[in-house]
This record gives C-alpha cells, sequence and structure tokens, in this order.
C-alpha cells in the first residue's frame, strides 16, 4: 500500500473536517448566516466521509479513483496549517462577517478544494468515479454556493 496515498488522504480527510469546524463557527458567530454555513459544514462533513470511505474500503483493494484528491500532499498539509491557524485566531477573536466571507472564499478558491470540485465536476471515468460523484451529488461547488449567497448579501469574494 502506497504510504504517501495513505498521508494525502488521512490529511484530505483532516482538510474537509477543518473546514467543516470552521464553518460551524462562523455558523455560532453570525446567526442571520446560521443555516447557510451549517448547510456548509454539514456538506463538508460529508466529503470528509466520502474520504474516509475510500480509505477504509477502497485503499486496501486498490481501488482509488484516480483525480480525487489533491495531487500535492504539501498543499493539503499547508492548507491544514493555515485552517487551524485560523480556527485558534476565531476562537480569540472572531472575524467580521465579511472576513469570514472572504476567508470562505479563499478556502473554497484553494487547490485542494479545487481539486476535489474539478473531480465532481467531470462526467468521464471509471465506474467507481461516477459511483463517488453520486454520492456527492447534492454537496458540490461550495465556491458557486458561496458566491450566490453572498451577492444576493451585498458582498464579493476577493479578486
Amino acid at each position: 500500500m502506497n504510504d504517501n496515498l495513505r498521508e494525502l488522504i488521512d490529511e484530505s480527510i483532516d482538510l474537509e473536517s477543518n473546514v467543516a469546524e470552521l464553518y460551524l463557527l462562523f455558523q455560532a458567530k453570525f446567526p442571520e448566516d446560521a443555516d447557510f454555513w451549517w448547510a456548509l459544514a454539514l456538506e463538508e462533513k460529508n466529503h470528509a466521509s466520502l474520504v474516509r470511505s475510500l480509505k477504509e474500503h477502497f485503499l486496501p483493494v486498490g481501488k482509488v479513483p484516480e483525480n480525487l484528491l489533491a495531487d500535492s500532499l504539501e498543499t493539503v498539509r499547508e492548507t491544514n496549517r493555515l485552517i487551524r491557524g485560523l480556527l485558534d485566531r476565531y476562537r480569540q477573536t472572531p472575524p467580521s462577517r465579511e472576513e469570514a466571507f472572504r476567508t470562505a472564499c479563499q478556502l473554497e478558491d484553494g487547490a485542494a478544494e479545487l481539486h476535489f470540485q474539478d473531480f465532481m465536476s467531470r462526467e468521464e471515468g471509471s465506474e467507481l468515479d461516477r459511483i463517488f460523484r453520486r454520492l456527492n451529488a447534492d454537496d458540490k461547488d461550495h465556491g458557486k454556493k458561496l458566491r450566490d449567497y453572498m451577492k444576493d448579501r451585498g458582498f464579493s469574494c476577493p479578486a
């Protein structure tokens, strides 16, 4: 079994879980947006569960969908370090509503999240790829959901 792939899967699970935790922090801080942040957090938790099932059921038999995970373990690790730092900082000093939106935009536009979204948006691939896409059918394109939600409230993602 490829240890690098196992590490990438573990870091990817952590990434989805960390993003969910951040969104739950925003959900508690901003009652006017609580339902939105709650929904995104649940979807991130679903992503973590999906990747966890990959590790538990498909990795042992060598059936990992190609291109589901980010290419760079270091990129995912760095993103996790960033999110953990944000969680620490925001627990001490909560962000403004605008900063919370801006932070979410940066995370959803990050390499690891975009890679996951790219995989989920494709139509070609193996039967296993299609199964993973169906399992995640309603939990995709957070960037678009975020931008639409923000636009309706007079905010925009930084360029």
